[in-house]
């Protein structure tokens, strides 16, 4: 597997990973070396989105739109419900070195992942994405292939170790009544059509509400450990040790920066499906007169 010419003859690797691609891979496509699998299947593949992504954070900045994330939880520790971040609150949120808003919760979060290394596990956790200044309307209640919270639910997703997403207070609202559960509208002249709370992560309908579009995603722990877990080997089917590989003990935080760049991918290209434009100032040309259409007064 090494892209290089090597001396002697590389031996195949038949130890597939729990956890991972390894094993299904194999079965899907007939190979007898794991390698053939999990090298595609590597999160290393989100270089690529990150860089994409960029592009596509700037496509919106030039529509007011603005995408942060940060890190809520990693392994046991929590950080505290405060108040709701807004933009300013994340400038200082890579000064973390686990990218979250809670000085407390960073240092119990780096504390635990101390303690885990040193038992050979790794941990996960959940980050959160909100994206700031998007106009209501984005997205669309058609059909299910346009429908926003799909898309992005989607996007994240397809994010390597992934087990869950939810847009605002997500699974939450499954146990509340719905007194308790949806966004109130309120009018003034001030302020035009507008919320007072923002519980359905800014998305009713398939489309955006106007209030920040918030996603929270689960990240399962990374399963390369160094204290390999049980698996069998798929040349003589005995019991055996999976693979044992460079890993890291948790990953959140960067999966976080991929998080942006995926809602910023999806969110581009709602908007170029709202707006359309051979040029940028066209597309804010556009949006500018659809806000004007209908009363939208910039948040």
């Amino acid at each position: 597997m090494s892209p290089w010419p090597v001396d002697g003859e590389v031996d195949e690797v038949h130890l597939p990973r729990p956890g991972h691609a390894d094993l299904a891979g194999v079965h899907k496509f007939g190979f007898t070396d794991v390698r053939n699998v999990l090298e595609r299947a590597s999160a290393r593949e989100t270089t690529s989105r990150v860089g994409v992504g960029a592009l596509a954070k700037v496509y919106l900045r030039a529509l007011g739109v603005e995408i942060r994330s940060h890190v809520t939880r990693i392994g046991s520790v929590t950080a505290p419900d405060g108040e709701t971040p807004g933009l300013e609150d994340f400038e200082g949120v890579d000064e973390s070195p686990v990218r979250c808003l809670d000085a407390a919760a960073t240092e119990a979060m780096v504390a635990e992942i101390d303690t885990t290394r040193k038992q050979n596990e790794s941990l996960g956790g959940v980050f959160e994405v909100r994206a700031f200044g998007l106009v209501p309307g984005i997205g669309s209640h058609i059909s299910w292939e346009e429908r926003l919270d799909g898309r992005l639910a989607g996007a994240i997703m397809s994010i390597q170790a992934m087990k869950g997403v939810g847009i605002g207070d997500g699974f939450d609202l499954a146990w509340r009544p719905g007194s308790e559960a949806h966004d109130e509208i309120f009018y003034d002249a001030e302020r035009g059509y507008h919320r007072e709370t923002n519980r359905s992560g800014g998305l009713e309908g398939g489309m955006t509400t106007g209030e920040p579009v918030v996603v929270r995603c689960a990240m399962k722990p990374l399963p390369t450990l160094t204290k390999p877990l049980r698996s069998v080997d798929i040349a003589t089917r005995a019991p055996a040790q999976a693979l044992r590989e460079r890993t890291d003990s948790v990953v959140v935080p960067a999966a976080g920066v991929v998080g942006e760049a995926m809602l910023a991918i999806v969110l581009a290209s709602a908007c170029r499906d709202k707006f359309g434009g051979d040029h940028v100032d066209d597309a804010r040309a556009a949006m500018d007169a659809y806000t004007r259409r209908i009363g939208w007064h910039q948040r």
